[in-house]
């Protein structure tokens, strides 16, 4: 099996200072203040470590900005439609911020866009907790082969990949370093 790194550390960093501006620039656009009724979700595992990341970003660009206010989690297991051939998949928290989502901007967060089928459950996951005014998706990489009509908002990396390749997605935060590595 052959391994090449495709993101470093600091190809990671820049992107997801990138995605964190261009989602405060959209949001501005939309709701004319760049954090006012926007919510983070990160999709358990790594897409909470990016969204994180991103929240932090722009924290640290829009004064005042209440991180427990912007950010979240958003576990999609049971809305998954793969349990049947997966059932091994832990059940994590979902953190929901306490103002909720009704009528605000959500950008679901998540490292890798493939079929587009974790998106499908995420959508479904949101319709237990209110009706957001908009959906944004926000991916590190997007490697194409959707099976859905889903189209990411925000990307950091497009990879066109073969169908039997991997993407392995490591964050310092779980994997002691931040690296995109493809498989084949």
């Amino acid at each position: 099996m052959s391994a090449r790194t495709v993101l470093s550390s600091d190809d990671i960093d820049r992107a997801v200072t990138r995605i964190a501006h261009e989602i405060l620039e959209a949001n501005t656009a939309l709701q004319k203040s760049g954090t006012s009724n926007l919510v983070i979700l990160g999709i358990p595992t790594r897409g909470v470590l990016l969204a994180e990341r991103i929240a932090k970003v722009i924290a640290r660009n829009e004064p005042g900005t209440d991180l427990s206010a912007l950010l979240g989690r958003l576990d999609i297991t049971m809305y998954r439609d793969d349990l049947a051939t997966n059932p091994t998949r832990a059940v994590t928290e979902t953190l929901i911020p306490n103002q909720g989502i009704d009528d605000k901007v959500v950008v679901l967060v998540d490292d890798v866009l493939f079929s587009g089928r974790t998106i499908r459950a995420a959508l479904d996951a949101l319709n237990d907790f209110g009706r957001p005014r908009a959906v944004k998706l926000a991916v590190l990489v997007d490697r194409g082969h959707r099976e859905l009509p889903i189209r990411a908002d925000f990307v950091g990396k497009n990879l066109p990949t073969a169908r039997e390749e991997r993407i392995n997605v490591h964050l310092a935060e779980s994997d002691a370093e931040n690296s995109v590595v493809i498989e084949s």
